[in-house]
């Protein structure tokens, strides 16, 4: 009797994390949740966002140079 017990929860104790590997890589399950949900986060064709975006690539570009270009004015002082 204790090895069919031992045996069983040897074969749960298994199945369980195989099964969830399984359902969580299924395709359908992937694009359904997953791909929709990234969609929603970052709309690809929002152009205001875009926008957004580039304007604060912008300005962190310009900002690196002016601060770039302060180190360099400062060491060539020295």
């Amino acid at each position: 009797m204790g090895v069919k017990i031992e045996v069983f929860r040897m074969v749960l104790y298994l199945s369980f994390p195989v099964t969830m590997f399984w359902i969580s890589n299924q395709a359908e399950y992937f694009e359904e949740y997953i791909v929709k949900r990234k969609r929603e986060i970052f709309p690809p064709d929002e152009k205001l966002h875009r926008k957004e975006l580039e304007d604060f690539k912008e300005r962190m570009r310009v900002r690196r140079e002016k601060r770039i270009l302060k180190e360099i004015s400062m060491e060539s002082e020295n």
